[in-house]
């Protein structure tokens, strides 16, 4: 376990401006040491002089962001400022209901585990910044012929594209859940007409629904589909809707930890059909993939739910080194320039915190389509969040925990 750091403890930063060393006049008529030739390197290309700078290492718990700090570039613009982030991966959820003591953040993937995280600290009178330097959508991801048999079952929309066959696709959750309630499977809807064989239900795949951020919320987009459009708002009325989905959640088998990995692995169409990710997973395979081989992944597409919901992951300091890493991803513009390029849709701080045309433009000029949100699809709302911890450890049959809600 990490050393635990003081919250106000701020990062101590040495400076140390080295004696300039001049060369001797004379010429070295031998071979010099191994020290003086890389010390006569660094003096020729000014490193030496340059002033040095103490590393903080961030202690992290993350989920599925983790992509972001992850990233090679990142890191580098990270160091560049000063700071290394060493991570311990888990589920959103996962993270909000164990000790974080001795870690200078946490990020979990939404809103609800960052609000337990802060209901908890704010209990001990230790109260935590939050930092919200990008968002992300909920998203179904699928390949084009499941999307085309959803599409000839009028459940699905295909998304205009000028320039070659649809990327994106619009979810009509209603009759798709629908589907998956009358027990339907993909034989039931033609799927053999579009050139596979699969009599498995019809159904998305997610996480582990008491770990995962995106299983959680996917749970809250269900409810709120079955409930006429509206979130439970009560004790009595949220038992009832877990009830009734739970059915269409459990019977998708064991739910691995990462389901983009799955959904991006060359066997993922034989494992999970539907699987519910995050835009930027998506975006950043395309992304890769355009850059790699010249053409975006034909095979691969999304769906949006028409009923939708945009996460809001949340960086939550627990130190003072913490606040600075999250002002820092928050507000530099080559670390949003590189979220960007990572899928993620990054806040414009300039616009009162408002996603920018930013990415639009930059898949745009590598000829990857954009996707389109109506703006009259209606916004999914989630229960408040003692109900929701209600439902998901009805749905999830999750066991108690620190943290848990009554």
């Amino acid at each position: 376990m990490p050393a635990n750091r003081p919250a106000s403890e701020e990062p101590r930063l040495s400076v140390t401006r080295p004696t300039r060393v001049r060369p001797r006049r004379s010429v070295l008529a031998f071979a010099l040491p191994v020290p003086i030739v890389g010390l006569i390197l660094l003096l020729a290309t000014g490193n030496l002089l340059l002033p040095l700078r103490q590393v903080v290492t961030i202690e992290a718990k993350m989920a599925s962001k983790r992509d972001f700090f992850q990233d090679p570039e990142v890191e580098r613009l990270l160091m560049k400022h000063g700071f290394r982030v060493h991570i311990t991966s888990m589920g959103s959820r996962e993270i909000a209901n164990q000790d974080f003591e001795g870690y200078d953040v946490v990020f979990p993937s939404g809103q609800p585990a960052a609000d337990l995280i802060s209901r908890e600290r704010a209990e001990a009178n230790r109260p935590v910044l939050l930092y919200r330097p990008f968002v992300s959508p909920i998203v179904l991801a699928t390949y084009r012929n499941y999307a085309e048999a959803l599409v000839g079952a009028d459940v699905a929309e295909a998304q205009p594209n000028p320039d070659g066959r649809p990327m994106y696709y619009t979810l009509d959750m209603t009759p798709f859940v629908n589907l998956t309630e009358e027990g339907k499977r993909w034989s039931d809807i033609d799927i053999e007409g579009h050139g596979v064989r699969n009599s498995n239900k019809i159904l998305a795949q997610t996480s582990d629904i008491c770990e995962s951020n995106s299983a959680g919320t996917y749970l809250g987009l269900v409810a709120f589909v079955q409930n006429d459009n509206d979130a439970p708002n009560d004790e009595k009325e949220a038992a009832r809707v877990a009830q009734k989905i739970k059915p269409l959640l459990v019977e998708q088998g064991l739910p691995s930890s990462e389901r983009a990995e799955t959904y991006l692995s060359p066997d993922g169409q034989s494992i999970a059909p539907i699987s519910v990710i995050y835009e930027h997973q998506f975006l950043a395979h395309q992304i890769r993939h355009q850059a790699e081989k010249g053409a975006t992944d034909d095979a691969r597409v999304l769906l949006y739910p028409s009923t939708r919901f945009v996460t809001e992951p949340q960086l939550v300091a627990l130190t003072g080194d913490g606040a600075r890493l999250g002002e820092l991803v928050s507000e530099d513009p080559e670390l949003q320039h590189r979220a960007m390029e990572l899928g993620f849709r990054a806040r414009n701080n300039n616009s009162g915190g408002t996603t920018g045309d930013e990415l639009t433009e930059f898949l745009t000029a590598r000829h990857i389509p954009v996707p389109t949100t109506s703006s009259d699809d209606t916004r999914a709302v989630l229960p408040p969040l003692p109900l929701l911890e209600q439902m998901i450890k009805s749905v999830g049959d999750c066991p108690d925990r620190k943290g848990d809600l009554p």
